[in-house]
């Protein structure tokens, strides 16, 4: 499966509650972009959650070819909200798919405010990340308001839905399953489409029948004890 059938934009901006599991989906995303030959540049721009961030993964993206950024080069602990001046390459560069980890709440969505122009002269998506299993957005109506809150603060118009359901070791088919029909409840109250659902492999072959497209994940987010 191509991520182009899903992700066709050259510039994918992935945004969602705290909790989401939009860096893992995020990670995932810029890998299998690299399987498929695209050149790829990821900037880790979350200076909200200090515990779950891409940059924590440059071994494993760098070794896939993907040129990794972020808001703190020099220590991969610190949480500084500064934007790295290479953010301006991948904006740039129209010959590289881009990937850009925005903080989980409109707070974080404020980095990318400053770039509002240049962005929307770019082919780009912004994507919600929606996890049903998050209190605060587990009702449609309060992950509606919480992605207009992101639009409002980016200045950015959400294009595409992900549904990443997960309880992290405890995921279930029926946790997947669950998350879809919220996604769908928000895809139908706002016309932005669902893009994919997001599963680990183990799960694809009993979700075949979910309507839409099933993007297969490998774990690569590890919490800070294990």
């Amino acid at each position: 499966m191509l991520t182009t059938s899903f992700c066709p934009h050259r510039l994918s901006i992935v945004t969602g509650h705290y909790g989401t599991g939009k860096t893992e989906f995020a990670v995932n995303l810029a890998l299998a972009m690299a399987r498929d030959g695209e050149r790829v540049m990821m900037a880790d721009l979350d200076i909200v959650n200090p515990y779950f961030r891409s940059r924590e993964r440059r071994n494993v993206l760098e070794e896939a070819g993907i040129r990794l950024i972020s808001s703190s080069q020099a220590c991969s602990d610190a949480d500084v909200p500064a934007l790295p001046a290479e953010l301006l390459t991948i904006l740039e560069d129209r010959t590289v798919r881009g990937i850009l980890d925005i903080g989980g709440d409109p707070v974080g969505a404020r980095v990318l405010a400053r770039f509002q122009p240049r962005i929307v002269m770019e082919d780009y998506q912004l994507i919600y990340v929606l996890n049903a299993n998050r209190p605060e957005v587990r009702e449609p109506e309060n992950a509606i308001a919480y992605l207009r809150g992101i639009e409002a603060t980016t200045g950015l118009i959400c294009t595409g839905i992900v549904n990443n359901t997960h309880l992290c070791g405890e995921t279930t088919e029926e946790e997947i399953r669950k998350g879809a029909a919220l996604a769908a409840e928000v895809s139908r109250e706002t016309g932005i489409p669902v893009l994919c659902h997001v599963a680990e492999e183990k799960f694809i072959p009993s979700l075949s029948d979910l309507s839409g497209t099933v993007f297969p994940i490998t774990i690569q987010m590890k919490k800070p004890w294990e």
